[in-house]
């Protein structure tokens, strides 16, 4: 099977695989790393020692997604026709934009294609092709924001053992797309509308708070006291969609093995962290490899990185800039 195909496998829920052949350059880098274990222990030291603590990427993103959600209060409370609607479906200066995953709904739950849904959901399309689909989940999702928030206080519960991290299979996220697309076709309703916490709070922001917000501070307590970033890991949809969507797309984050001293730091503090694989010792099969679909470009692993090993890129253009 390919790597492509391992990758996609992997966003629907199938385990990393160790790589059946590993190049000439991979086999040289770590040959040439662990021949002299001395010079590679103060190397990895002095990595540690000089790396100054960066939230860069973090910050950067923080800061689109609330540009992002706050275009469309403004817009619609100075009436300022910018960016109109919410999330799901909107307007930017003319051009509709109807999130993808709300669109299949949509036509699943009227069972046919709808042609008037086809503009705002091709505009949409070429944008997270373009940018990585993933990237939605995390530069412009509301929701996102709050749950990486939970997930902090959830994380330093866990800490002090006051609470326990229960996980689920990954596989569960996939049964729930199936799940939600069976029951628009059922019930002739988009279920997942309704219960979804990205919808709620983009309406909510823009239009005002209502009691649709009880059910998105449940899913912010059952994270914080039970599982970390359940709704984004088990449950949501929209991400599934969209790692499908941004699975050919030359924007993505990248791994290169002969910077990295295999420590973990990344898989720590990624919400995927299934995408890393690569940097456990023995994974990686190419010099330079790509993290995945499931990767949603949020930049952590970026900041906490060392070393460097880990790079946003643009498919074609690295050797350019």
């Amino acid at each position: 099977m390919s790597r492509f195909a391992d990758l996609f496998m992997g966003m629907l829920g199938a385990a990393p695989k160790k790589p059946e052949v590993v190049s000439e350059r991979v086999q040289t880098i770590m040959f040439r790393k662990y021949e002299d274990k001395d010079r590679y222990i103060k190397e990895k030291m002095h990595a540690r020692d000089h790396h100054l603590v960066s939230h860069k990427w973090r910050n950067r993103r923080w800061a689109v997604l609330l540009a992002v959600n706050l275009l469309f209060v403004f817009s619609f409370w100075l009436d300022i026709q910018i960016l109109e609607g919410a999330l799901t479906a909107s307007r930017f200066v003319g051009f509709h934009l109807i999130d993808l995953n709300s669109a299949l709904q949509v036509m699943l739950a009227h069972k046919h294609i709808i042609v008037n849904l086809f503009i705002g959901t091709f505009t949409v399309f070429l944008i997270w092709v373009l940018l990585g689909g993933r990237t939605f989940c995390s530069w412009v999702c509301p929701y996102h924001l709050l749950a990486e928030w939970a997930e902090a206080l959830h994380l330093k519960l866990v800490e002090k053992k006051l609470v326990t991290d229960h996980e689920f299979h990954r596989g569960t996220r996939t049964v729930f797309w199936l799940l939600f697309a069976l029951l628009a076709i059922v019930t002739g309703y988009t279920v997942f509308e309704t219960l979804s916490p990205t919808g709620i709070l983009s309406r909510a922001l823009i239009y005002g708070p209502g009691l649709a917000l009880g059910w998105v501070g449940l899913l912010l307590v059952f994270e914080i006291v039970y599982s970390r970033r359940a709704w984004c890991r088990y449950v949501c949809p929209i991400g599934l969609t969209y790692g499908a969507v941004g699975s050919l797309s030359p924007l993505r984050v990248s791994f290169h093995v002969e910077h990295c001293f295999h420590e973990g730091d990344c898989r720590k503090v990624c919400l995927v962290p299934h995408v890393l694989d690569v940097t456990v010792k023995g994974r990686a099969s190419e010099e330079s490899m790509s993290l995945g679909p499931d990767c949603t470009r949020c930049g952590l692993c970026v900041d906490v990185c060392p070393t460097g090993a880990l790079r946003y890129e643009v498919k074609g253009l690295s050797q350019l800039l």
